[in-house]
């Protein structure tokens, strides 16, 4: 495989993950509901994709580089949120 197909591939693979990520994170963004989601498994995949992050910068695979952090925005966003609505589930009402 030539160097530039694999670019290509890459690239290709990048945008469809990102962008297939996309509107489960806006959904979240906009409605602010987080029940759907497990804790345990938005902080593996937040910290998976930081991983990923840092072997594209490390191998400097732009496609890597750029979807993960892009992912990675969206990602610890959404954990964000989910951290502060369990938190508030968490305390006693006032």
């Amino acid at each position: 495989m030539t160097e530039a197909l694999a670019e290509v591939l890459g690239a290709l693979a990048a945008v469809l993950t990102t962008a297939a990520f996309v509107p489960q994170a806006v959904l979240t963004l906009r409605t602010r509901d987080t029940r759907g989601i497990s804790l345990a498994m938005y902080t593996a995949f937040t910290l998976g994709v930081a991983l990923w992050l840092a072997y594209g910068i490390v191998i400097g695979r732009w496609p890597i580089i750029v979807a993960n952090a892009v992912t990675l925005a969206l990602a610890a966003t959404i954990l964000a949120i989910k951290l502060r609505v369990e938190g508030r589930r968490g305390s006693p009402p006032p």
